[in-house]
């Protein structure tokens, strides 16, 4: 399994390639995926994906996306499908402007691309040009087939990054977790706070996060945490400490780990968000709120208990 960030830093032969940006890794991209390593690996030859970072509508101005996966939580969840090669390339205005025979060019020759992958609606090339008529037309020329992959749906309709993140974006995790097949996750750093939890005797760990990833919607929510591989049982508050007079200028991510006391800070710890709780509320007091706050954890605890 390697991650490299650029086509220049990579030459291989005869690979199985499929290409976008797979935000989210949701279970309509999974068919794409598994289609790739499947034949890619039945022939012997490595399965590629890639991806592009920032999102491509971030540079060319549509809108600032707000990601679901940063490229490192992308890659990981593409390894874990069966992807041997991910390469998420900086995507700018002279990527953008790249017609489809160009780009397609330059895949030819570093990964000696012999068959791609693409989703029912993906294209590529500067106004959108290579679409699946383009690409098959380019691979005649350059020596690879093209196979396109309908959509994936459920009752809701099509599966989609962007539906998804409007889930997330109001907390709905759990029906998030339906669409990607997966549970939402953020990663970080966890860094220095002000100790206000530690007062209180409900110590958390602050996390860092990258400014282009979603953020669930303010609130309390019951979550999964990953410190070196072991897991624990968290209660985690996104948002803005009301109660307290707080400066912060974008929400805070604190997760009160249970049973759970060491010091680790500078470590890297991950959130898996199975549930929303509650929304994050102002109290009267800081007595209203530690006994709220006991409740909130009870109710982590009994929900992170059925969960696998």
């Amino acid at each position: 399994m390697q991650h490299f960030h650029s086509l220049t830093d990579i030459a291989l032969t005869n690979s199985w390639l499929t290409v976008g940006v797979y935000d989210g890794v949701h279970r309509g991209h999974q068919e794409i995926i598994n289609k790739l390593t499947a034949g890619a690996h039945a022939n012997g030859v490595p399965a590629v994906v890639l991806t592009f970072s920032p999102h491509p509508a971030s540079v060319l101005g549509k809108r600032k996306v707000k990601c679901l996966t940063t490229p490192e939580e992308r890659a990981d969840l593409l390894f874990s499908l069966g992807v041997d090669v991910v390469i998420t390339h900086a995507f700018d205005e002279t990527v953008a402007g790249l017609s489809a025979q160009e780009f397609m060019a330059r895949l030819k020759r570093h990964l000696g691309i012999s068959h791609l992958l693409m989703g029912y609606d993906f294209a590529l090339g500067k106004g959108r040009e290579g679409n699946a008529a383009r690409l098959a037309e380019l691979g005649r020329a350059m020596d690879y087939s093209v196979e396109v992959v309908e959509a994936v749906s459920d009752q809701s309709g099509v599966i989609s990054s962007t539906e998804i993140r409007k889930l997330v974006d109001v907390g709905s995790v759990a029906e998030a977790a339906n669409l990607l097949g997966h549970t939402y996750s953020l990663r970080g750093p966890v860094v220095h706070g002000d100790g206000r939890g530690r007062a209180i005797h409900f110590p958390t760990a602050n996390i860092e996060y990258a400014d282009d990833k979603l953020i669930p919607a303010n609130g309390i929510y019951a979550c999964r945490a990953w410190l070196g591989g072991v897991r624990h049982a968290a209660a985690v508050n996104v948002g803005v400490r009301p109660t307290f007079k707080s400066e912060a200028t974008r929400p805070l991510v604190e997760a009160f780990i249970l049973d759970f006391n060491a010091d680790i800070y500078g470590q890297d710890l991950r959130l898996e968000f199975v549930a929303r709780l509650r929304d994050e509320l102002k109290f009267p007091s800081v007595d209203a709120l530690v006994e709220q706050m006991q409740r909130d954890v009870a109710w982590a605890r009994q929900l992170l208990s059925k969960t696998a």
